[in-house]
């Protein structure tokens, strides 16, 4: 590769790496919301926040990989705008076709993540959190619930005390568990009991042996004692139980034989973020193309604000495509291709010299 080409490449990975961080660290703060939210309202236990960041993030690299790619092109071409050194470069005669090589040097990487990501790791990532919930709520171990203290309950359902459980953390022996609702204070104890989750998500605690105390918080003598041999309480729904035949979890190789909308529509889901990575990472390059008194960001919130309607776009054919709004042969192509159309017809494009009108004219005369 000549010294040329090893430079632009390098300013342009740097560039798109410095990106993809910065767009990270943003994604890390929603998807820690969305965990966090997850897990105060007792749908997610709390020891599962670290493993479910990192798959739910990695289901969301997909989204985030082509948006890095273009703006990191973007900045990176920007700057030899801004620098001077483009215009040096189109004077040596090296034109967008010159500079391909080192572009797609940059690009083809990056399409070749984004295709791992969309079409095996993210719906591999999906199956295992899914999975990984599934089974912590079944287990009161990982859910936070530990013999011998005091555990809150998610979501401010109450507070637990079990003096011993099973090494599988389905069983446990004397229990104590303090609610409150409604100006009111639940008190119940149990000899032992069992966790039961049913296919719904609900999860219960299937007590015997113990007694049951209700009555006012403040001032009051409306208090009622129950003795039970049996009694359940309901502890905050987990997920709904794990269904391995949802198109958003199966293998991208299982989707290709599935005639159901929902999987041809997550079929082309998965198919459209390498082409739009390619397609952006084309148009980067026309993109960042500035003049001296241009302003500096206004191809970067074109670039920006394209890429948003594109995704919506393609979020919407997905639904459209489920709901047979859109005949399942036509699939997302209508959205990929023409961009990909449109981004090999500017980038080739770019930079060429049009000839003066009056040429065209006395051309066109003869």
């Amino acid at each position: 590769m000549p010294k040329l080409h090893r430079y632009l490449l390098s300013e342009l990975a740097q560039s798109t790496f410095a990106a993809l961080v910065v767009l990270l660290i943003v994604s890390v703060g929603g998807v820690i919301t969305d965990v966090l939210k997850d897990i105060a309202s007792g749908r997610l236990p709390a020891g599962l926040m670290f493993s479910q960041l990192g798959l739910v993030l990695l289901n969301w690299l997909p989204l985030i990989l082509p948006l890095a790619l273009l703006l990191g092109m973007m900045l990176g071409v920007g700057r030899l705008y801004r620098d001077s050194e483009m215009p040096v470069i189109t004077a040596a005669g090296i034109g967008p076709r010159q500079l391909l090589r080192p572009v797609l040097a940059l690009v083809l990487p990056v399409v070749a993540v984004v295709a791992v990501c969309s079409l095996w790791l993210g719906p591999m990532a999906e199956r295992v959190s899914r999975a990984m919930i599934a089974d912590a709520n079944r287990n009161l171990v990982v859910s936070g619930l530990e013999p011998g203290s005091f555990t809150e309950l998610p979501g401010g359902g109450g507070v637990v005390y079990t003096g011993a459980m099973s090494a599988d953390g389905s069983e446990f022996s004397r229990i104590f568990i303090y609610r409150q609702a409604e100006g009111r204070q639940d008190i119940t104890t149990a000899r032992g009991g069992r966790l039961e989750v049913e296919d719904s998500g609900a999860r219960y605690l299937r007590l015997h042996e113990g007694f049951q105390v209700e009555g006012p918080i403040e001032d009051g003598l409306d208090y009622r004692l129950m003795r039970y041999a049996a009694n359940e309480v309901r502890l905050p729904a987990g997920e709904v139980r794990h269904d391995p035949t949802d198109p958003r979890v199966m293998p991208t190789t299982a989707l290709l034989g599935d005639p159901r909308r929902a999987a041809v529509a997550q079929l082309h889901f998965r198919l459209a973020p390498p082409l739009l990575a390619l397609a952006f990472g084309l148009l980067a390059v026309p993109l960042a193309r500035t003049t001296p008194r241009q302003a500096r960001w206004g191809g970067t919130v074109i670039g920006v604000l394209g890429y948003l309607v594109c995704i919506s776009l393609a979020q919407m054919g997905e639904r459209w495509i489920a709901s047979a709004r859109i005949a399942p042969g036509l699939g997302l192509w209508w959205l990929v291709l023409p961009l990909l159309a449109l981004a090999a017809w500017m980038y080739l494009g770019d930079g060429a010299m049009r000839r003066p009108r009056m040429a065209r004219r006395a051309e066109a005369a003869r």
